[in-house]
């Protein structure tokens, strides 16, 4: 039987810390698996410590190139999502390689965004990324660009109940 709780551990393509904290798994469903983490969740950020501010649901999809952040007020995005390796499981670590490319969607304007192409560009040569992964990284991205706009599942409104329970109100 799977742990209540996962750790989840994104590195850079060179294997330096991105992110690291615990999540409360809620479910697992043809999307993937959901965790929640609750405000004031000790993390890495960056490489460096830190506390979570605000909550938020993460989807850690079970064979893609991504990871889907859905968040509630005040964040500005309602939902963001990194472009990563796909998700590499050891026992209750979930280990992902961010990819720098991230796409999201404002809360406000409902505008949805292409973010840190030049960071994704300049580690492409800098790490030497594969052209395998740079084409499944760009189609995660494009793919990404317009599911968050044409109400595809789970950027619609799947993830809304899983939030609730890490952010009530």
């Amino acid at each position: 039987m799977a742990s209540a709780t996962v750790r989840v551990v994104y590195s850079k393509y060179d294997g330096s810390a991105h992110r690291d904290y615990l999540a409360r798994r809620l479910s697992e469903d043809d999307l993937g698996v959901w965790v929640g983490v609750t405000r004031g969740t000790p993390s890495v950020y960056h490489g460096r410590p830190s506390v979570e501010r605000i909550p938020f649901v993460l989807l850690i999809p079970h064979h893609a190139w991504w990871t889907g952040m859905f968040n509630p007020q005040p964040r500005t995005s309602e939902v963001y999502c990194d472009i990563t390796t796909p998700a590499r499981w050891e026992g209750d670590t979930v280990r992902l390689v961010d990819l720098d490319l991230d796409v999201s969607r404002r809360r406000d304007s409902g505008l949805i965004e292409l973010r840190d192409e030049d960071e994704f560009e300049e580690h492409r040569v800098g790490f030497g990324y594969p052209d395998e992964v740079v084409t499944e990284a760009r189609a995660a991205a494009t793919m990404l660009f317009t599911a968050l706009g044409d109400g595809t599942e789970p950027f619609a409104t799947a993830y809304r109940k899983w939030l609730l329970s890490v952010s009530p109100g």
